[in-house]
Formats: C-alpha cells, sequence, structure tokens
C-alpha cells in the first residue's frame, strides 16, 4: 500500500532539498581539487603532479563511499530509512564545515593535506549512505510503477548541487587571484553550514517508508543484509556495479578531469566552463523526471543505453571544444553530457538497481552497488592524467571513456526483468511468497 499523495510530496521535497545540499558539498570538493587544492595544499610539485596529488584526494572521498554504503545500507535494513537521512546529512555537513576552516600547506605543512584527505574521507561515508536512504523513501512511498519518475527527484538535487557548487565558484573566482587562494574559496564550505541545518529540520517531519514498516512486520531482518545479496543475487550485483559506474564516469570525466584540462587555458576560460557546466545542470533539472518517467512507460534499459550512447558523443569534442573557450562549444558539450546523457543514465538508474532487490536487504544492496560502481569512475581523472601526461592530446582518454560506457550498455542490458522474476513479483505486488530455503538469521520471504 503505497501513502497518500501529501505524504508523498513531503517526502519528495525533504529527499530532494537534503540530497541537494549533501551533493553541494561533495561537490564543492570536486569543482575545488581542479581549481585551487593544488597550489594550496601539495606546492611544490609540477603543474600536473600537484592536480596529480589534487584529485587523489577527490577520489578518497569516493574510496570511503562503499564504507558508508555498507554502515547505513545494514543500519537502513535493520531499523529505517528515515534515520538514517538524518545522520548522513550531519555527517556531511561537519565534514564540509571543517574543510572551509582548513589550513594550507604554507601555514601546518604536511599536517594540512592529512587533515584534507581525512575530511574528504568524512564527506564520503556521508554520501554513501545519503544515496541509498533518499532513493528509498522516494520509491517505497510510492506504487511500484512510478519509481522511475520518484526516484528522479533525489536526482535533481545532484543537478541542483553541480549548480549551486559552480555558481559559488563563479562568483567568488571574480575576487581577485590573492584573494581567491586566500580566504575565497572557504567561503562557500562554511556558508552550507546553514543548509545543512536547513535540510535536517525538514528531513526531521518525513515518516518511515510503508513499505519497509510492512516488510519488517512480516519478515526477519537479515542479520548482515550485503552477505544475504551477495549471496544469492552475485549477477545482479555485478550489473549494478557496472551500470553505477557508466554513471559515475560522466560526472568524474566531463565535471573534474575536463574542466581541470580547460582551466590550463586561463582564468577566462575558467570562468566560461563553471557557467557552461551550470546552465547544463540546470537543463538537467528539467531532463531527470522527463527520463525517470520516460523510464517506467518504455523500461529502464532503452532509456540508460540511450545515455551511454549520447555520453560518448559528446565526449570526442569535449577537450577541443572546452578549451577553446567558445561559450556556444562549452555549452553544447554540457547540454549533450550532462541534461541529455547523465539525465537518461542517472533519471533511470535508481529504479533500475531498487527492481533488482528485495525489500528486507535493498538498502545494503543498491547502496554497495551503486557506491562501488562510482568509486572506481571516481579514478578515472587520475589515469587519464597520468594517461596523457600533461598533453593535450586525449585520445587515449576518449577510447577508455568509450570502453567503460560500452561495458555499462552490455551490462544494462543483460539484466535479468525483474518483473518476470518470480521472488521480485512477489515483493513488487506487494504479496507474500517464500523464496525457497530459508538461511538462519537471513529473511525467509522477502518483499
Amino acid at each position: 500500500m503505497a501513502s497518500s499523495p501529501r505524504s508523498v510530496r513531503r517526502v519528495l521535497i525533504a529527499s530532494t532539498i537534503g540530497t541537494a545540499i549533501e551533493w553541494y558539498d561533495f561537490y564543492l570538493y570536486a569543482t575545488a581539487s581542479a581549481l585551487v587544492f593544488g597550489p594550496l595544499f601539495f606546492p611544490g610539485s609540477s603543474t600536473a603532479g600537484g592536480v596529480l596529488a589534487s584529485f587523489a584526494t577527490y577520489a578518497a572521498g569516493f574510496v570511503a563511499r562503499p564504507l558508508g554504503g555498507l554502515l547505513f545500507g545494514h543500519f537502513g535494513d535493520r531499523v529505517g530509512r528515515k534515520a538514517m537521512m538524518v545522520w548522513t546529512l550531519l555527517i556531511m555537513g561537519v565534514a564540509t564545515f571543517g574543510i572551509g576552516l582548513l589550513p594550507t600547506y604554507e601555514t601546518a605543512g604536511v599536517l594540512a593535506p592529512v587533515l584534507l584527505v581525512t575530511l574528504r574521507v568524512a564527506q564520503g561515508i556521508g554520501i554513501g549512505g545519503e544515496w541509498g536512504s533518499a532513493v528509498l523513501l522516494s520509491t517505497e512511498h510510492g506504487p511500484p510503477g512510478r519509481r522511475g519518475f520518484l526516484s528522479s527527484w533525489p536526482a535533481m538535487g545532484f543537478a541542483v548541487a553541480l549548480f549551486g557548487s559552480n555558481l559559488t565558484f563563479v562568483l567568488i573566482s571574480k575576487l581577485p587571484e590573492e584573494d581567491f587562494l586566500t580566504w575565497g574559496w572557504r567561503l562557500p564550505f562554511l556558508a552550507s553550514s546553514v543548509l545543512v541545518g536547513i535540510g535536517i529540520w525538514v528531513r526531521l517531519g518525513i515518516e518511515e517508508t510503508p513499505e519497509f514498516v510492512r516488510g519488517r512486520a512480516e519478515n526477519r531482518a537479515a542479520r548482515v543484509p550485503v552477505l544475504m545479496v551477495l549471496r544469492r543475487w552475485p549477477r545482479r550485483v555485478v550489473i549494478g556495479i557496472l551500470a553505477s559506474l557508466g554513471t559515475g564516469s560522466v560526472i568524474a570525466m566531463f565535471t573534474v578531469f575536463l574542466v581541470a584540462h580547460a582551466a590550463k587555458a586561463g582564468p577566462e576560460v575558467r570562468s566560461t566552463v563553471l557557467t557552461g557546466l551550470m546552465i547544463a545542470a540546470l537543463g538537467e533539472c528539467v531532463t531527470l523526471p522527463v527520463f525517470g518517467a520516460l523510464s517506467d512507460r518504455f523500461g529502464r534499459r532503452r532509456v540508460m543505453i540511450f545515455g551511454y550512447t549520447v555520453a560518448v558523443v559528446a565526449m570526442v569534442p569535449a577537450g577541443a571544444w572546452l578549451s577553446s573557450g567558445d561559450p556556444t562549444l562549452v555549452a553544447l558539450v554540457f547540454i549533450l553530457a550532462l541534461t541529455v546523457a547523465h539525465g537518461a543514465i542517472y533519471g533511470a538508474l535508481a529504479a533500475f538497481l531498487v527492481d533488482l532487490f528485495p525489500t528486507m536487504v535493498r538498502f545494503s544492496a543498491i547502496a554497495v552497488t551503486y557506491q562501488v560502481g562510482v568509486t572506481i569512475s571516481s579514478f578515472l581523472p587520475l589515469i587519464a592524467v597520468a594517461v596523457t601526461g600533461g598533453s593535450s592530446a586525449l585520445f587515449p582518454v576518449i577510447a577508455l571513456f568509450a570502453v567503460v560506457q560500452l561495458a555499462a550498455a552490455i551490462a544494462v542490458a543483460c539484466a535479468p526483468d525483474s518483473r518476470a522474476d518470480a521472488v521480485l513479483a512477489a515483493d513488487l505486488a506487494g504479496e507474500r511468497r517464500p523464496v525457497g530455503r530459508a538461511v538462519r538469521g537471513e529473511v525467509g520471504d522477502h518483499r
């Protein structure tokens, strides 16, 4: 039984606002890693070396995301989705505010990058649990036939955050270079504390999902949900990881590596690129629910494979077009890559993963598959910098990106039809059926 329309609307608003705040915090770091963290926290190395070290700290946050997914997924399946949403936002807020207070290498020496990495890991743990809790609160409050559309709302939080974080840096980058590198870059991190307080207040007012409450009443919780998932549905886990890898690689390459690559052309190009990112992010706020609804109507696989294909098309001219500083070409690259390609993939991805797993282990399952996939994708900027070695020739990078997108598309194409699966059909229909031999200490029948 789904919640009332009023409850669903309230949950969607809470999920979207909270997710936007968390992603804003997370992508503040991504933008700063491409623009300022190299010289401030890793001085004394070559330009390429500083960018490489900065990207390594960016990747550290992604390495922590599966840990956050495991931690919050475990308690989300055993305790509930709502409480996890509050904790993830609180952890993210404290870590982000702390980054804004950090001393630089010039002041604190090697302690500065150590503290930076520590807080980045804390950010990763918070965002690792955020995605699963927001997605499940949205989808489990509504009917299964609208999961694509409902899950696209917390996805919109990502697009809003990408717009907001880049807008912030566009504004502060207008400061004199010395002020920007001294104190200007800190302002977005410190200001996020206000947004976090609002987000926590909003999330405290929502209810637990009816699907989870019903499942907890009728089934015994798995002792270790993630182990059960790995034992019973390993093929689905691999499919989910590859699908998420394709999604994360679009963001890692277009918003981190290519931004840093284009910024070498000078401050004017940097400002143009950030403006293009903002335009594309606003466009994605519109396309995400559209593609989510289309995935409900025509299927997740068709929509996602379309997105992977467009991402490769956008990657081919991206390096040259972004470095040109031409506002039209810059906007076109980001609109193709983010508004269209990422909008299609991300708009359908959450519902695609939710459909793969039953309710009482679903948080752990989607948190781990998604976070592992995007964690792997976070290393692509590092690999790309290492491959190019500061060169402007991007053909190897384009080829690598195309291989990743092809692997993701094949995985999605080979995904089982959950609606035809006896185990999950019972779950989606709200019927109580056994799923075979019960494992001691685990769920005997699933929802």
